[in-house]
């Protein structure tokens, strides 16, 4: 079988159960954590062989996990909005101040690559197809972090649910030209922070939040941008030559 194959069957999307062994459940999360990182940098119609390869697994194992491209790809959206609810729980539940709650969920949201992996996928499925599959409603939790913060004077208070979901999105979607490099994460998670701050309301001590991650100066962003835009160069010369190829 063709690594890139779509299979006819039928069998149901495989799917976690407390019965399942501690290697296939470990494979199963392997899988899709890969899964997510290839559809956010190359598109959900990338090589299946690259997924099984940046999971640490054979790709026998992926077709026995998800028979199906389409299988994959709906638990990939299923799987990365479960975390982004159960990012939001855990911050609320385990940080006392709603402040470092919101900005605790913000960075751990930043870490799923929402923006880069949910565009990529719909239109591939239903909303119900996906949130009827999901527990809990991210949206909820977060609205009441925002809530929680601003009620103690920790949040200005013309922020609303969208101005921290979308900057979110717009973080996490890749440099242009399809040049993911290794800082590009560390870069994002530095200017959440600064953006972060933006949200504390008038009089608040500033800056709040050390920065992390590299700065990139005048000189390093001659560097990214000669980066970006050889990786782009590539990228569409390796696009002409398969459009070319006779074979």
């Amino acid at each position: 079988m063709s690594a890139d194959a779509e299979t006819d069957t039928d069998a149901p999307v495989d799917v976690p159960s407390p019965a399942m062994r501690a290697d296939a459940r470990r494979n199963r999360e392997q899988i899709l954590r890969a899964a997510r990182e290839v559809f956010a940098d190359q598109g959900p119609d990338a090589r299946l062989d690259e997924i099984a390869r940046r999971a640490g697994v054979g790709i026998a194992t992926l077709y026995r996990r998800f028979p199906r491209r389409a299988d994959l790809r709906r638990e990939v959206a299923i799987e990365v909005l479960t975390a982004l609810a159960e990012a939001a729980r855990r911050a609320a539940a385990e940080e006392g101040d709603p402040w470092r709650a919101l900005r605790r969920f913000m960075h751990a949201a930043l870490d799923l690559k929402i923006g880069s992996v949910m565009p990529a996928l719909l239109g591939r499925f239903t909303v119900d197809e996906i949130l009827d599959s999901v527990p809990g409603d991210a949206v909820d939790l977060i609205d009441a972090m925002l809530l929680r913060a601003q009620a103690r004077g920790l949040i200005r208070s013309d922020v609303v649910f969208g101005d921290i979901t979308l900057m979110i999105i717009r973080l996490t979607r890749p440099l242009p030209g399809g040049g993911r490099f290794a800082p590009d994460d560390g870069i994002a998670h530095r200017q959440l922070d600064v953006y972060i701050d933006g949200l504390r309301p008038t009089g608040s001590p500033r800056p709040i939040t050390p920065l992390g991650g590299p700065a990139v100066d005048a000189e390093a962003f001659k560097r990214i941008r000669e980066r970006v835009i050889d990786d782009a160069h590539e990228a569409h010369d390796a696009a002409s030559d398969l459009d070319s190829d006779p074979a």
